[in-house]
């Protein structure tokens, strides 16, 4: 079951419970959603994990474990998905996002200069930062819904597989 898979790599609910630096949260930590493996917590937590992977905000964990909290998705997961977006991927996938972002405003997208300053970026800014934002949330909003639905649909088809596998064992 994909419950395997996970547990093997979550951190122990109770450690982050106690972490002097998130006992601020209280109670809301408490919730058992936000640490069980489900299909609906873990379908939840991929959608917001996703979405704020693709925003360029700082803090974008934070954001993540906060979603989480509010539709009640595995915090874990949601939190460790904001890491697809390091600073190895995050180039590319924020190139993506601001061509996503360009062709969905219609205005052509700029290329980068032969030699990239500091100068050029800031003149281009005020052109850039539109499109940009615009492919970000949309590229999030489409990839988190879709990992939600994906999610869903293979935790069934596991479990179903997992139940013809144990019916074929009895006979």
């Amino acid at each position: 079951m994909p419950r395997r898979l996970f547990k093997r790599y979550m951190p122990d609910p109770a450690s982050i419970r106690e972490h002097k630096s998130l006992r601020f949260l209280g109670s809301l930590l408490h919730d058992p959603n936000l640490w069980h493996l489900n299909r609906h917590s873990v379908a939840r937590a991929m959608a917001v994990g996703l979405f704020a992977a693709f925003l360029p905000i700082p803090l974008q964990m934070l954001l993540a474990a906060a979603l989480a909290i509010t539709v009640r998705g595995n915090i874990p997961i949601a939190v460790s998905l904001v890491w697809l977006t390091n600073p190895i991927t995050m180039p590319a996938v924020f190139f993506c996002t601001y061509q996503t972002g360009a062709w969905l405003m219609d205005v052509p997208a700029r290329t980068l200069p032969e030699e990239l300053t500091w100068e050029w970026i800031t003149n281009q800014l005020s052109t850039l930062w539109r499109p940009f934002l615009l492919g970000s949330v949309v590229t999030g909003l489409v990839l988190g819904a879709l990992a939600y639905f994906m999610t869903m649909i293979y935790w069934r088809w596991w479990v179903a597989r997992q139940w013809k596998r144990r019916k074929k064992s009895r006979m």
